[in-house]
């Protein structure tokens, strides 16, 4: 059975006055919206959260393992750069990136990534390049320990290209990762999450999507303890879009939580979010909150946002909160759902029916529902890879025996 949520629109204050570029502008360092927080570098303005605030009621801080209290590092990650013609590679201070542009952090994991990272990664790609190979970003974790990591990637205008940030290993890691995109750029960013079983994650990506940019992300969380992904998109001219992909396989015991905000700050905009999750074993927990705002100079955008989790045994939670903020009724169009539900009974008596046995099918089901979304991605190194993780999450997981219910994540 799969229930539908249709969450209430809210309609907000005017942020901007008009429509000018300079409101524009002005409009985006003061988030009108209650479910995020203002941007800030000031750690004071991020104080250590208590678990009440809106924006943390969902996190178990005590499985942070200390991350959130801050301090210099105490382990190491190794952060390896391959990059084909066209792009450069360099280390540049947290001040000079700031110069750059970009959102500041806007939860205390992300500003402590930026306030303690030893510098600042840069990848930066030459406008109007056309990249023939990804750029693969590599993050290794060599232990469990406190680690931070801070990441720019600069897409010039017109430039066309695909970039992968991996995560794997062991850490404790806090991480900050900006992508800004130049006006007509066409670019694939990847973020993948594929951490041994006893890492935590905390961090950011923040997108600043150039006039009549086109920008699609992907989100796979598989590995960790504790994953908490904050990923923001706001738009620095009109005719930009960003569709925002996401799967996630919460096994028993683990946390893995993202969190996205769609800022439609620019008229003509557009955004359109799809993230699905599976769950099993006793304290699976995920957790999904989407946040579009449509400011009031937004005139004309379209937006959808879409969560789909299924819950493969008892003792799961799956929260997951889509919200609509509105400033003006000139848009295009605008919607959002979110659907938690178990196996579809017909589809699995279809499958069986036909000789397929109950473990086998139960696996086609959920290959089928995330194989839907992955296929859209566009970029075959990546389809290959997370179609080839989450074969190894089904070998392991559906089909074992249900665990009995009675267990909050």
């Amino acid at each position: 059975m799969s229930v539908q949520i249709d969450a209430p629109i809210e309609v907000v204050p005017d942020a901007a006055p008009d429509g000018s570029v300079a409101a524009v502008s002005a409009a985006v360092e003061t988030v009108a919206s209650h479910l995020h927080p203002n941007p800030s570098y000031d750690l004071a303005d991020h104080p250590l959260p208590t678990g009440r605030e809106e924006v943390w009621r969902f996190t178990p801080l005590k499985r942070f393992r200390g991350l959130l209290q801050g301090g210099d590092a105490q382990g190491d990650v190794e952060v390896s750069v391959e990059a084909p013609a066209g792009v450069t590679v360099s280390e540049i201070t947290a001040d000079e990136a700031r110069a750059l542009g970009g959102p500041a952090p806007v939860d205390r994991v992300a500003a402590l990534a930026a306030a303690h990272a030893a510098h600042v990664a840069l990848v930066d790609v030459a406008a109007e390049t056309q990249l023939d190979a990804p750029v693969v970003v590599t993050v290794t974790g060599r232990g469990a320990q406190r680690a931070y990591g801070n990441l720019l990637v600069r897409v010039g205008a017109f430039a066309k290209g695909i970039v992968v940030l991996e995560h794997r290993g062991s850490a404790v890691y806090a991480g900050n990762t900006t992508l800004l995109v130049g006006d007509g750029a066409q670019v694939e960013f990847a973020g993948l999450q594929l951490w041994d079983d006893d890492a935590v994650h905390g961090g950011q990506t923040s997108i600043v999507v150039g006039r009549d940019a086109e920008v699609r992300t992907i989100a796979a969380s598989l590995g960790g303890d504790l994953v908490r992904l904050v990923e923001t998109a706001e738009y620095a001219g009109p005719g930009g879009s960003v569709e925002q992909l996401g799967l996630y396989f919460v096994d028993a015991g683990q946390h893995i939580e993202h969190r996205l905000f769609v800022d439609h700050n620019a008229p003509h905009t557009r955004s359109n979010v799809d993230y699905r999750g599976a769950l099993q074993g006793q304290g699976a927990h995920s957790v999904w909150i989407g946040d579009v705002l449509i400011r009031k100079v937004a005139e004309g955008i379209e937006t959808y946002e879409s969560n789909k989790n299924l819950v493969l045994t008892d003792g799961c939670r799956a929260d997951s909160v889509p919200n609509l903020e509105i400033e003006t009724g000139d848009i295009a169009g605008a919607g959002h759902a979110s659907t938690t539900g178990r196996f579809d009974d017909e589809q699995l008596f279809y499958l069986r029916s036909r000789g397929i046995d109950e473990a086998e099918a139960r696996r086609l089901v959920v290959h089928g529902f995330f194989a839907d979304i992955i296929r859209r991605i566009g970029v075959a190194g990546v389809e290959e890879r997370l179609l080839a993780a989450v074969e190894a999450e089904l070998e392991v997981n559906v089909g074992l025996p249900t665990q009995p219910a009675g267990t909050d994540a």
